[in-house]
């Protein structure tokens, strides 16, 4: 049974940082494409960033873009956000997700993924 458990989250001041650390319980956790989302009240679950397996190609959504970098360690089943700059409305519930590479689909939408975990609040103040 494969499970994603994030931390890091917290609170920190506009213009702070923040890693987030998602651990993955998967055993050929480098067969894996990982994503993170996010989920600010009253919105809908939005696109942060995605790793391929072997962490050769990433991708971020254009509200993050040389602000955050995701990061793996596939030796410890890791996945990495490492936010900076972080404004307001980074404000949100983050989310790791995982889902094989071998499963055909855009990794930059949430339907594609297989696995969560359960979130970490990550509030920034002004």
């Amino acid at each position: 049974q494969v499970q994603l458990v994030e931390s890091g989250g917290g609170l920190a001041q506009a213009g702070g940082s923040l890693r987030l650390s998602c651990a993955a319980s998967i055993r050929t956790f480098s067969m894996y494409n990982m994503g993170w989302f996010r989920q600010a009240p009253g919105k809908e679950r939005a696109f942060v960033a995605y790793i391929t397996w072997s962490g050769s190609s990433t991708y971020y959504a254009d509200s993050v873009k040389g602000r955050f970098t995701i990061s793996r360690d596939n030796a410890k089943n890791t996945v990495y956000l490492q936010m900076n700059s972080l404004k307001p409305e980074d404000t949100a519930v983050y989310y790791c997700a995982a889902v094989i590479r071998t499963k055909a689909g855009v990794l930059h939408t949430s339907t594609i993924y297989d696995y969560w975990g359960q979130g970490t609040q990550v509030t920034v103040s002004s």
